[in-house]
């Protein structure tokens, strides 16, 4: 290991891309702690320890930005905006014809397509900034209470309409800023940019979540967090490297007085075809209800509940705490649906058979065509099934554990450990895969065996 480091600085282009890549994360964590233009000081530090003890929608946010939201930073909306127009850009291919054409254009299509999520996301930005921006005043109901008292949070205690745009459009520059530098790190850098950036945000969070852990259940708690977590790399790395290989057996053909083909390759089909992109999909659909739902009408009178308050308490009731039937299970078809959604449109059978067919392969003992389409669905099927229980197993089994194991009040703030080391696993794996290649191409012996 300490010899591959060493090589992947001798590598001069390999270590200026890890150095750019540390020093676009290095700026990340430095803008994560600059709060927007107008925010009360005092106010940031109740609403850190309103979030530490109460959990709930502002701990789910607050995983994604790296801790941001709750320092009302400039990154404070962090890469959801982006995550959620990819969302919409993925399934607009699958509804309207104009972008199914752009997904099968190639790299003029895919340009069109990044462009269309740009500007969506600032849309995104622009809608989710405002919200913000009356969320965290007494005018939009807060997200919670002062500790120990029932004085709503006021981050903005000068509520003008001059001081709201300058928070709206410095959150919304925050998050250009911020998709701006993911593709610089994926085009000078090592890794996926926005993976790249939501991985520090959620290593980011471990700490303290570690120390939760210990004020709750003691120094032994934390040593079984560690081993659970432990256990849970090992089998993570085991599932995210197993694949099914499928052979193809190429045909020979005599073109004058040269033969070809005659070779014998095979299709790798990952167990977890989707990595960790359904954990990022169905954390952002399964925060917006417990964000929509702080904007209801809320009169701060508990003898006399509102109809928007009632919806806010089954919600939380229902998809916050982490130990709710109603949220594992919400939780968890959402994990599934989505690696088969994401699965479907990275690997087509029908595109893939065809290809086959084109090159003079074929699958042994399978016709090519139609047969051929409906053998790699059947396989793809049946292992996007097991991939998708796996990452949805480990997403929610810590999450119940930790519930049982914390008290209920700081159950929200380390309820995502699962899906932080799912993401963190699958991230690192990607990266350490790319820079293996590049030491392999210069003879250099790469961390991966």
């Amino acid at each position: 290991m300490a010899a591959s480091i060493l090589n992947m600085f001798r590598v001069e282009d390999l270590r200026n891309k890890v150095l750019f890549t540390l020093g676009m994360l290095a700026l990340y964590r430095v803008g994560c702690f600059v709060p927007a233009p107008g925010i009360d000081i005092d106010a940031i530090q109740l609403l850190k320890e309103t979030t530490d003890e109460n959990g709930g929608a502002l701990a789910f946010l607050r995983l994604f930005s790296g801790g941001a939201l709750t320092q009302f930073a400039i990154f404070a909306l962090g890469i959801m905006p982006y995550i959620t127009a990819s969302i919409i850009m993925q399934i607009l291919g699958v509804v309207i014809p104009r972008v199914e054409q752009w997904q099968q254009m190639g790299a003029v299509g895919q340009r069109k397509i990044t462009q269309a999520t740009r500007y969506l996301t600032i849309g995104i930005a622009l809608i989710q900034s405002t919200a913000f921006a009356f969320l965290f005043h007494n005018g939009g109901g807060g997200f919670g209470s002062a500790p120990s008292s029932g004085t709503q949070l006021d981050l903005l205690p000068k509520f003008t309409a001059p001081r709201v745009a300058l928070v709206v459009l410095t959150l919304t520059a925050g998050t250009a800023l911020l998709m701006w530098m993911g593709e610089l790190i994926s085009q000078k850098g090592i890794g996926n940019g926005m993976s790249i950036i939501i991985f520090a945000s959620v290593v980011s969070a471990l700490p303290n979540q570690g120390a939760l852990v210990r004020t709750d259940a003691g120094m032994g708690g934390l040593i079984g967090v560690i081993l659970l977590f432990g256990a849970m790399l090992v089998a993570i790395v085991f599932v995210e490297q197993g694949q099914r290989r499928i052979p193809v057996q190429f045909a020979k053909r005599v073109v004058g007085r040269k033969q070809y083909g005659g070779q014998s390759t095979y299709i790798p089909l990952k167990v977890n075809q989707s990595g960790v992109i359904p954990i990022i999909f169905a954390s952002s659909v399964l925060y917006l209800p417990q964000l929509l739902v702080s904007v209801l009408p809320s009169d701060n009178d508990p003898a006399n509940k509102t109809w928007g308050e009632s919806i806010q308490s089954w919600i939380d009731s229902n998809l916050v705490v982490s130990d709710s039937p109603f949220y594992l299970l919400f939780f968890g078809l959402l994990i599934v649906g989505f690696s088969y959604f994401y699965t479907a449109i990275t690997f087509d059978p029908v595109k893939q058979a065809d290809n086959i067919r084109k090159q003079g392969g074929f699958i042994p003992g399978i016709r090519p065509g139609p047969q051929t389409e409906r053998y790699l669905g059947k396989i793809l099927n049946r292992i996007t099934l097991a991939g998708a229980i796996f990452i949805a197993l480990v997403a929610l089994a810590p999450t119940f554990i930790l519930a049982k194991v914390l008290d209920q009040g700081n159950v929200g703030q380390v309820s995502f450990g699962g899906i932080s080391i799912l993401i963190a696993v699958g991230v690192a794996l990607e990266t350490m895969k790319q820079i293996d290649s590049q030491l392999m191409m210069r003879n250099y012996e790469g961390f991966l065996k």
